[in-house]
């Protein structure tokens, strides 16, 4: 590692420079962590490879700034130029890492590197259309993009032509950025642009800020999305099918990436859905009427190219995401749409057919768990259907929607959703299962029908497959060995590092029993004993009289916390902890969450100081940060294990244990307790921040527990600080905040100096390093 002094207009500029093997990378920042440095190296032994990688890496210790300047020193440096795609969960998780983005990217000019670098964001139309008439207070995703492709689509603005100006309204957003597409005008220059600057710049030059991103994509040396983008293959259809194989993949935050990639191929269809899709097959038959007297060319156009085999994707640009089709195998994308559906009448009565019976299949008084293959069997022997026309279900109705050139988007989504069902399941034979569930709360009647996809590994095998490296990262993976098992992959690099520090900075604590020694669980038999609920309560008052600022609580779900609360309330706990801080709740309305954090943060910056009720699993635990003062303790009661009662999961839990031989109880407390490592890691955002994580339930105690936490988490569980009392935890936690109260050095923060990075690099140069070098 060396320091280079540049005389740069004017200005004397120290960069932070070092190899790795033999390639420059410029750091942002004065200083480096030890894991950041091996974080890196292990990061270039997976691209050189050629291989996929899993890495877990402590929270708060600068995962993304470490990530982004290998990689872009390997697009800067290599002949190739590799693209960078970063998915991440969040919206503020996109913003911050694009923020990350840009300051490196500055920081590389500063240092005379003449990079001519281009990063974007992309998310959904809703958080970037600035089209007041299409956006409008409408923060529905689904009514937003509707209203969008009623301005957009290309046979609206095919009408717009044949009609006077005006007449036809059309987004002049979009037909700004069209024509200067058309004479071949940049649409956006070189640099990196965060969501909010996407907006401002198509604001200045009139462009749609949503399309300016997706047509920009292919030019792009980095793009940032949420992981929808690329595992959703109803998405990635749309935005990612032109990416290249030497692409550089990276999933961020991925500890919830198997429960991702299992969303993405799962549908659930309710009785509402097959009613409205009843009426929409009865508003398409009659479309199809008045086209076949007015213009029944179009019908026949259509119905040779689907004779043809040309997929109807191909036939136009797609506006919208539940337009799009499920994944087909590669052996089928390019077959002809069955005989007995390419006629517009003909498919619209076959969808009418499929819907009765649907309908019928939901009149069942008893819960029913089969296998496609089973379901397929069935609804051949009850209506004549074949496996291979409802294979094409969702591919047809998306070319009959084009067709018929409808407006109305929302009229006809459930019914997509009933085709793309439809799809799902005569393509896939393993890894699913249709459950249909006649009964809510075991009283009333309200079926539903879920197509539960049991395999992750059916999702993200496509990405495995195109991409030559494959990068799955966070800082809660413990144990690493469970994901190649879960997403059937082979990891060339497979790491967790250890927080290095001299000033220990998080303190956990293991609180097993309250004041009066009773035994505290949210196990199931006692989670509302009332001697269990008054010691629970017990520990956020005594906390919340010792711990300064904020205090972030998790329960392990919404109806666990509503229950505890409500018990609190009668017991007058709540009434004693506002006397010390002000409490707020996650609910599982976003709005209302948005509010609860927006005061609960304004109640730590004045000094008021407050409480945060919240859920594991829920929007708090993901993606939101409480650095500082905003958490100065996170306290998990009890161990968020999922609700095993659940007919799905029971499903997953025999499917993984019959395929990759995991273990029911493994599954389940690795679930738990990366959940909960994801809970009280909210409270360390950097080594000059420090907190509290309190784990309070006896269970927490059991090295089967313990093993599972991350490295970096369990490396700072001693014995002293597991099986405490609520009494004992109160002491230890005292003489822990008045130790971090009082002003530290930089040394003790586990940065390493010049001396160390230089010895480090030196150790390296037998395995191919090379010594660093001094300017």
């Amino acid at each position: 590692m060396f320091l280079l002094f540049i005389n740069h207009a004017n200005l004397l500029i120290i960069c932070f420079r070092f190899f790795i093997g033999n390639l420059p990378i410029y750091f942002p920042y004065d200083k480096i962590y030890p894991e950041q440095y091996s974080y890196m190296v292990d990061l270039k032994k997976a691209i050189d490879a050629g291989g996929h990688c899993l890495l877990e890496m402590p929270s708060g210790t600068g995962k993304t700034v470490s990530l982004l300047s290998l990689i872009v020193a390997i697009q800067a440096n290599y002949k190739e130029k590799r693209k960078l795609i970063y998915c991440s969960r969040t919206v503020p998780e996109i913003e911050k890492a694009l923020a990350e983005l840009r300051n490196l990217i500055e920081y590389r000019k500063k240092c005379g590197e003449k990079d001519e670098y281009l990063g974007i964001g992309l998310t959904s139309r809703k958080n970037l259309c600035i089209n007041s008439s299409v956006v409008n207070q409408e923060k529905w995703g689904k009514v937003v993009d509707a209203r969008c492709r009623n301005l957009t689509a290309s046979w609206i603005r095919e009408k717009s032509k044949l009609y006077s100006p005006g007449k036809v309204p059309l987004c002049n957003f979009y037909e700004k950025m069209e024509k200067d597409n058309e004479r071949q005008k940049m649409l956006i220059p070189d640099g990196v642009y965060t969501l909010e600057e996407l907006r401002e710049y198509g604001k200045v030059q009139g462009h749609c800020p949503y399309y300016m991103a997706r047509r920009t994509i292919p030019f792009a040396n980095a793009v940032i999305y949420s992981y929808h983008y690329l595992l959703d293959p109803k998405v990635a259809e749309l935005v990612s099918k032109e990416l290249s194989k030497d692409c550089i993949v990276v999933f961020d935050e991925a500890h919830n990436i198997d429960n991702v990639c299992i969303e993405s191929l799962s549908i659930d269809i309710t009785k509402p859905n097959l009613d409205a899709s009843a009426k929409s097959i009865a508003k398409l038959r009659d479309v199809i009427e008045e086209i076949k007297k007015k213009d029944s060319q179009r019908l026949l156009d259509e119905y040779n190219k689907l004779v043809e085999g040309l997929m109807a994707a191909s036939q136009e640009r797609d506006e919208d995401v539940y337009l799009s089709n499920p994944i087909l195998p590669e052996d089928l994308s390019h077959e002809a749409v069955p005989g007995n559906i390419r006629q517009a009448e003909h498919f619209v009565a076959f969808l009418r057919r499929f819907v009765e019976y649907l309908k019928t299949r939901m009149r069942a008084q008893q819960v029913v768990a089969e296998s496609p293959m089973s379901f397929l069997q069935n609804c051949r022997e009850v209506t004549l259907i074949e496996r291979q026309p409802l294979r094409f279900c969702s591919q047809r109705l998306t070319s009959l929607v084009r067709t018929l050139e409808l407006l109305d988007l929302n009229d006809y989504y459930a019914l997509h959703k009933v085709a793309a069902f439809a799809t799902l399941v005569a393509t896939y034979e393993a890894g699913f299962m249709l459950i249909l569930e006649p009964f809510e709360n075991d009283t009333i009647p309200n079926p539903i029908f879920h197509y539960a996809c049991l395999d992750a590994s059916i999702a993200i095998k496509p990405i495995f497959k195109r991409f030559k490296t494959v990068v799955i990262t966070s800082g809660t993976l413990s144990p690493l060995d469970m994901y190649p098992k879960m997403l059937n992959f082979q990891a060339a690099v497979q790491e967790s590092y250890s927080m290095t520090l001299t000033r220990n900075c998080f303190l956990p604590l293991v609180v097993t029993r309250g004041s009066d020694q009773v035994a505290i669980s949210s196990k199931f038999e006692v989670r509302n004993d009332p001697a269990v609920v008054r010691n629970f309560g017990q520990i956020l008052v005594e906390f919340s009289k010792i711990v300064p600022d904020g205090i972030v609580a998790f329960f392990p779900s919404y109806l666990y916390m509503e229950s505890i609360v409500a018990m609190w309330n009668d017991m007058g706990i709540l009434n004693e902890a506002w006397k010390h801080k002000l409490i707020f709740v996650e609910t599982p309305d976003a709005a209302e969450t948005s509010l609860a954090l927006e005061n609960y943060r304004k109640a730590c910056d004045n000094g008021r100081g407050a409480i945060l009720l919240s859920v594991a699993r829920g929007k708090v635990s993901e993606g939101i940060d409480f650095d500082h003062n905003y958490g100065r303790a996170v306290i998990m009661f009890g161990v968020p294990y999922q609700y095993t009662e659940s007919r799905i999961l029971k499903a997953r839990l025999e499917f993984l244990r019959e395929n990759y031989r995991i273990r029911e109880s493994d599954f389940l407390t690795f679930d738990a307790m990366r959940h909960a490592a994801q809970c009280v890691g909210r409270v360390l955002r950097g080594k000059t921040d420090y907190g509290l994580m309190i784990f309070s339930d006896k269970r927490f105690a059991r090295a089967d527990k313990r093993n599972k936490l991350p490295r970096w988490l369990n490396q700072f569980i001693t014995d002293a600080c597991t099986n405490l009392s609520t009494d004992m935890a109160l002491v230890t936690a005292k003489k822990f905040l008045r130790t971090m109260a009082q002003p530290f050095e930089r040394d003790q923060l586990g940065v390493w100096s010049v001396e160390d990075v230089e010895r480090q690099e030196r150790s390296n140069v037998g395995a191919g390093g090379r010594a660093a070098q001094f300017n």
